[in-house]
């Protein structure tokens, strides 16, 4: 057997018996040459710019089979039985020949005439009659831009027919259809949505904090913990003639105080003005609903004495009593369960040319004249430890105040108060000023009359909000260890009012 025998087809591989001359498969001629490899090249193959041609010369009778060859190898490529070495390198690949590449035309088609292009659409007509040629394939530079606004047409539309329902991807399912414009999202449907998590309360609250946990009974999202900002952690209230504040504070976890601030006409068409400021027990049980117990019905009760013609004094004696009797209906059906809810209390009403002032507890009252030069008062007297042993001739103002027991009420709103004795006063100021109306929150920060004046503002008459807000701002720079609540009641003098002193000036209408 010959070396140099082929011992398979060389074009389909299929073995082949000795002396065959021809495939039995494919056909092929096995004594022809092998069939040299296409080179297929995986970029594009730049064209060389094109040199003159030659005139052509008449081909030769072996000129179509050459260039048929040459097509059926490819650009490039040798036809089968033209040595490889022959074959002309494609310019551009792998090529240092500057030459065109060969044509492989008919030669006929050379002299040709070009074929007819497209004939040019017909414009169109747009809106307010201008005109601009219509798009087409067959133009791929186009022949015009139209207006802005402009409709596409039936076919010209680049996402596909106009007149169809769009497709929002971004809807469930891709629906069809668009909604129109401001329409809600369907449930489900809107693209940034948080959903639900499993096991949250659906219709709850939702945390301010992650955005996605629904907030418990007790004000703590489920999700992440944070605990939730409450209604009354910060509450503001003006009317006409009287302003109120009320904070949380910055150590407390609650806000534990209340107000109540109206005003309502005298019988003889004057109007009068209410401010009624609570403060809770933390000790007790509930003490912000026990606070807002008795600022609500100390309002209501002074809203119908006064209207009637009840006196002033008469009229936050009663309300005193009213809220007393709000906060113990809050205590446990079974005695010593808890400690009942407990709150203090203090009110003003302005009217009538006459200050009334009452109180149970700790929270205070101070009467600031818009003259500064005059001496600013406190108008109540604690109900505390310290006051009682000062009052006693036990311990000085100063080693009361300083004792640990000094904040220690003895007197508050309950059902296990010992013995209710609210306090009221009437007064008769002889120049105008404001009436401070505040929790300990603010007081323990400005304790005496001079530091209260000094720190509530010039305008207070005129701007009793802003001076409620300022006294707030004044105890949480202090610390705000306490929940804070302040409001501000002006007290104008009118014309016909004749100068007189204090009707009553008590203990503590004294100045300090």
């Amino acid at each position: 057997m010959s070396m140099h025998r082929l011992s398979g087809c060389p074009s389909c591989a299929e073995p082949l018996e000795e002396g065959d001359r021809f495939c039995g498969v494919c056909g092929y001629a096995v004594s022809a040459p092998p069939p040299a490899a296409v080179d297929h090249p995986t970029i594009p193959i730049p064209p060389a710019p094109p040199a003159p041609p030659a005139p052509p010369a008449p081909p030769a009778p072996s000129a179509r089979p050459a260039a048929a060859g040459a097509a059926a190898g490819g650009y490039g490529s040798p036809a089968p039985g033209v040595p490889h070495a022959a074959a002309e390198p494609a310019p551009g690949w792998g090529s240092v020949a500057a030459a065109a590449p060969t044509l492989v035309d008919e030669p006929a088609a050379w002299t040709a005439t070009p074929a007819e292009p497209d004939p040019e659409p017909e414009p169109r007509q747009g809106p307010a009659g201008v005109t601009y040629a219509a798009s087409g394939h067959g133009n791929p530079y186009g022949t015009g831009t139209p207006p802005e606004g402009t409709p596409w047409g039936a076919a010209e539309h680049p996402y596909g027919a106009a007149d169809g329902p769009e497709t929002r991807h971004d809807r469930p399912g891709d629906d069809p259809g668009t909604p129109a414009e401001g329409a809600p999202w369907g449930p489900g449907e809107a693209p940034y949505e948080n959903p639900p998590l499993p096991g949250g309360a659906a219709g709850g609250k939702t945390c301010v904090a992650c955005r996605a946990g629904h907030v418990d009974t007790d004000g703590y999202c489920e999700h992440c913990g944070h605990a939730q900002p409450r209604e009354r952690d910060h509450i503001e209230e003006e009317l006409g003639s009287v302003a109120a504040v009320t904070d949380r504070g910055l150590r407390h976890h609650r806000n534990e105080d209340s107000f109540a601030v109206s005003a309502t006409a005298l019988p003889d068409g004057s109007a009068a003005t209410v401010a009624i400021v609570c403060d809770g027990v933390s000790s007790a049980s509930r003490p912000d609903e026990a606070s807002a117990a008795a600022a609500v019905a100390a309002n209501e009760s002074l809203l119908e004495a006064l209207p009637r013609g009840a006196h002033p004094q008469e009229a936050m004696h009663e309300a005193i009593l009213a809220a007393a009797a709000a906060v113990n209906a809050l205590a446990p059906e079974t005695p010593g369960a808890q400690n009942a809810p407990a709150c203090t209390l203090v009110g003003a009403v302005v009217g009538g040319g006459l200050l009334t002032i009452g109180w149970v507890g700790d929270s205070r009252a101070y009467w600031v004249p818009d003259d500064r030069a005059a001496l600013p008062r406190r108008l109540t007297e604690d109900d505390s430890w310290a006051a009682q042993m000062v009052a006693a001739g036990l311990m000085g103002e100063a080693e009361a105040y300083a004792d640990v027991r000094a904040h220690a009420i003895t007197g508050w709103l309950g059902a296990d108060a010992y013995d209710l004795d609210p306090h009221t006063a009437t007064f008769k100021p002889d120049h105008p000023g404001v009436v401070v109306v505040c929790t300990d929150g603010l007081w323990n920060y400005a304790e005496s009359a001079r530091e209260m004046a000094q720190v509530v503002p010039a305008d207070a008459a005129t701007r009793p909000l802003h001076s409620a807000q300022v006294l707030v701002g004044y105890a949480l720079d202090g610390g705000g260890h306490d929940n804070v609540t302040v409001a501000v009641v002006p007290f104008a003098m009118h014309p016909e009012q004749e100068p007189g002193p204090d009707a009553e000036p008590g203990p503590a209408a004294g100045p300090e």
